[in-house]
């Protein structure tokens, strides 16, 4: 029956062919019906790479079954082996008489709106309300496993959602000593697998497996060469003569108590302190119990092996930090829809929040009714009521009043500098000022720094602040050159004026 076999692979890849470009064809309005069809595809496209497989193995016959049935029907009488086939068939259903029959053509068919369509309702299942079929993050759960680990600051949600992808210092508190904690590790393990599995919700026709790939041979390649951020090999020096310079560079950085000292005198007075002293006693513990791993060995061989296995941790966690950074990079807009969405439910009240809720339960369950297709033309072609003229939201009807007065989208805001283009609404007048089109104009002005022109629209004031800023420049820099600088004897530096009063 192997070419019975053969024949049933080949139509069955025809008709997913057909069932891939029926549905490639369609141009679903609801994001629900989107993810619904990119999901179908995805599996179409695994049974066709599962069935083409199978048919391989048929076509190259490594145990010779299929050219003896050849054989046996090109050489022997046609009417014996069709008989014979017939009575194995007849014996099969005869032992299986409630066997289901596979329809093909029912299988990959395009379902019809009101029909129960299986994998419609696995998309539901996938997200959770806060996730609105992937249109936003939902990090509400790893952002109470964040407020629980050792060393963190109290942070909002939207304050999380902007630095959850952070882990080096001083955005980060988290020590590298309490990093190596389990507790650590479940999180950031936790929080790579969430972020992957959205990702694979929600782009089910993208090759995910060459990027994350990709992430794994970006992270070997920058740990051979030491360049991961916050996780360099640890030189312990001599003495206190060769401090580690880290954080932002500038200053005096005690890998100890991992803090930043601005003045050499401060930093020297804080190695004598008791917190300087109590810190470097705890890392010294920790180093040997990080070291002494057998009895019985010799001392190099014990911290050979300690730093060994202290390494292989810090990879398992630098990885994990490193997942998490890419594939954040990968959903910013994601991200920053999920900002926008938590700011404006941060402005509703219970009982807008449960009119949401059910205006988007009733939009689905339009979505599902039958004659579907009809309304939705007819929708389609009708016009949207908006005699007020209010901006339209996500799903193409118009805001509503209160929120439309709450962000005050009626202000107009014109700015000079963008040629007098207008912005619509307090919130979109600020950002527009760290934007490209201000930029550029405040460029062709001939300036250059544009971290102190914000709130100024007009090309006269910023001309005039520009050549105030630039003789302030001047007559700074003639002032300094001219300044006599004094040192006391704790060797604080400070202007001759200062010193002797």
């Amino acid at each position: 029956m192997l070419l019975e076999e053969q024949r049933f692979l080949h139509e069955d890849l025809e008709r997913l062919e057909q069932g891939i470009s029926d549905r490639a064809a369609e141009d679903p309005r609801q994001i629900r019906d989107r993810l619904s069809r990119d999901h179908q595809i995805s599996g179409f496209l695994n049974r066709i790479q599962e069935q083409s497989n199978r048919l391989l193995d048929i076509y190259k016959d490594a145990d010779g079954a299929r050219m003896k049935e050849i054989q046996e029907i090109s050489t022997g009488d046609p009417f014996d082996a069709f008989y014979k086939q017939l009575d194995e068939i007849k014996d099969f259903h005869r032992r299986y008489p409630n066997e289901p029959v596979e329809n093909l053509e029912r299988a990959y068919k395009r379902k019809i709106p009101g029909e129960s369509d299986l994998m419609s309702a696995e998309v539901d299942n996938m997200f959770t309300g806060e996730e609105s079929y992937g249109r936003f993050l939902d990090l509400t759960t790893l952002h109470e496993d964040y407020l629980n680990l050792a060393g963190v600051k109290r942070l909002s949600y939207l304050q999380y959602l902007d630095t959850f992808d952070t882990f080096i210092p001083p955005q980060c508190p988290i020590k590298r000593a309490d990093k190596m904690t389990d507790q650590y590790f479940k999180y950031v393990g936790s929080l790579a697998n969430h972020l992957e599995s959205f990702l694979r919700r929600t782009r089910p026709l993208e090759d995910l497996e060459r990027l994350f790939t990709s992430f794994d041979q970006d992270f070997g390649k920058a740990w051979d060469v030491n360049n991961i951020p916050g996780w360099a090999a640890e030189v312990h020096s001599a003495g206190p003569a060769a401090p580690m310079t880290e954080g932002t560079g500038e200053g005096i950085w005690c890998a100890d108590c991992e803090k930043e000292f601005k003045n050499d005198n401060v930093y020297k007075n804080h190695l004598t302190g008791k917190k300087h002293l109590r810190a470097v006693e705890a890392k010294k513990s920790q180093t040997q119990e990080n070291g002494a791993n057998t009895n019985g060995s010799t001392n190099g061989t014990i911290n050979s092996r300690g730093s060994t296995i202290q390494r292989l941790k810090e990879r398992a966690i630098a990885e994990r930090e490193h997942r998490i950074r890419k594939l954040s990079n990968t959903m910013q807009g994601e991200r920053s829809d999920t900002k926008v969405n938590i700011e404006r439910k941060q402005g509703m009240t219970e009982r807008e929040r449960q009119m949401e809720l059910d205006t988007l339960f009733a939009e689905t369950a339009e979505t599902t009714a039958p004659g579907g297709d009809d309304e939705s033309d007819s929708d389609g072609d009708d016009k949207i009521y908006n005699p007020l003229k209010l901006p339209l939201a996500w799903d193409g009807k118009p805001i509503p009043y209160w929120l439309y007065k709450l962000h005050g989208l009626g202000v107009e805001f014109s700015c000079e500098i963008c040629g007098n283009f207008v912005y619509m609404g307090r919130r979109a007048f600020d950002k527009h000022f760290n934007e490209a089109r201000h930029i550029y104009g405040l460029k062709c002005l001939g300036i250059t720094s544009t971290t102190l022109f914000r709130e100024i629209t007009g090309i006269g004031d910023a001309l005039k602040l520009w050549d105030k800023i630039q003789r302030d420049k001047k007559k700074e820099k003639t002032s300094s050159d001219n300044q006599v600088q004094m040192e006391d004897a704790e060797g604080n530096v400070m202007p001759e004026k200062v010193y002797y009063e």
